[in-house]
């Protein structure tokens, strides 16, 4: 029987990995015309979804090329004061590695036979067992699986639930090579990750295996048309760095100046979530995986939890191949627990990063207890 993926994404490979490693082979499905088409985003804090990677056979692999320093942290407020630094030791546990999303994406690519991700095949609609594509095309499944992300159209066959927006918008930037253009800047960061909060905005600088430092600058408690009226000029990338600096006054000079240097490309973000706990009816035709079934805050589940879908599916598949749905019930009754739990956590640390003390309730939230 035929088990179509739509999308090339953690939740997807994995899936289709941990079929593979069971003897299922699967189709994926992915609109990009090839794995290199585009940047695939920073890194990934991985941790529970080791345990998928461990069931995909490709726990070790992971661990050699995962970032352990990129467990390091810096946790500031505007006026630059350091209100915490935690440097990981070489010979610490490998518990929340950093890894680039690219990386990972390889990981689960070079793992799987050449012709199981048809790239190139964007989803348009699927009825009466077939999947068709944008621009033509189609091809019949027994069972389909929505691993699409957030603006998933496969979830419609299953839900009419939508995402939410969060009441925070952000704005994504990037210094390439930031170790030889800008040492001083390199350092400042350090290794890992390095946050500041405060007055309702923040500002997160992520340093990358690749030598590039990726900054996020959110404003919270903001709506969704707030960047039609905030007047940042994204086709105009040096006065959209100024009004960013702007919006930023008062801030460290030192802080800013990561906006100042950063690259021409500057990508707003409007940030969603789907409603916590949310169910459907099982399909034996059809299931989710990933944002698809979950969108939660972005506060480093996402992935791990898409991961896990994946490979909770893929073992109930094996465990039923002649039956998709006792298999699809079977994986369903325990991503709706497992990830309710994460989106409610999720949803929590959200509203910790909305308040406004959001940089003190940070503070006592990772020191010690």
């Amino acid at each position: 029987m035929t088990i179509a993926i739509v999308g090339a994404g953690m939740g997807g490979l994995a899936l289709a990995r941990v079929l593979h490693v069971n003897g299922i082979e699967s189709v994926v499905y992915e609109r990009d015309a090839a794995r290199d088409a585009r940047r695939q985003g920073g890194m990934l804090d991985i941790h529970s979804g080791q345990r998928a990677l461990r069931e995909a056979g490709l726990l070790e692999k992971f661990l050699t090329i995962a970032r352990g320093e990129g467990q390091d942290m810096r946790l500031l407020e505007p006026d630059g004061t350091l209100l915490l630094r935690e440097d990981t030791p070489d010979d610490a546990p490998l518990l929340r590695p950093e890894i680039d999303r690219t990386d990972l994406r390889a990981l689960f690519l070079d793992a799987l036979p050449a012709e199981t991700v048809r790239w190139g095949h964007a989803f348009d609609h699927a009825e009466d067992g077939v999947v068709h594509f944008a621009g033509g095309g189609s091809a019949r499944y027994d069972l389909l699986v929505g691993a699409d992300g957030a603006n998933s159209r496969v979830r419609g066959l299953l839900t009419d639930a939508r995402p939410a927006h969060l009441g925070q918008n952000a704005v994504e930037l990037a210094i390439s090579d930031i170790d030889a253009r800008y040492p001083d800047l390199a350092a400042m960061v350090g290794r890992g990750n390095y946050w500041v909060f405060g007055e309702g905005k923040s500002l997160s600088a992520q340093r990358n295996g690749d030598g590039c430092v990726r900054i996020g600058i959110s404003f919270y408690n903001t709506g969704e048309e707030w960047f039609e009226t905030t007047g940042i000029p994204f086709d105009n990338p040096p006065a959209a760095r100024a009004r960013l600096m702007e919006l930023l006054t008062g801030w460290d000079p030192e802080i800013t100046r990561l906006i100042e240097v950063s690259d021409d490309t500057v990508v707003p973000r409007t940030l969603a979530a789907l409603p916590v706990g949310l169910r459907w009816p099982s399909n034996p035709k059809a299931t989710l995986v990933g944002d698809a079934a979950h969108l939660m805050p972005p506060v480093g589940e996402g992935a791990n939890m898409a991961m896990l879908d994946g490979a909770v599916l893929g073992a109930a598949l094996a465990a039923h191949p002649d039956d998709f749905g006792t298999a699809v019930a079977e994986y369903e009754k325990e991503m709706f627990e497992r990830t309710e739990a994460a989106a409610r956590m999720s949803a929590d640390m959200q509203q910790l990063l909305m308040s406004p003390d959001a940089s003190r309730r940070l503070l006592e939230f990772f020191q010690p207890r």
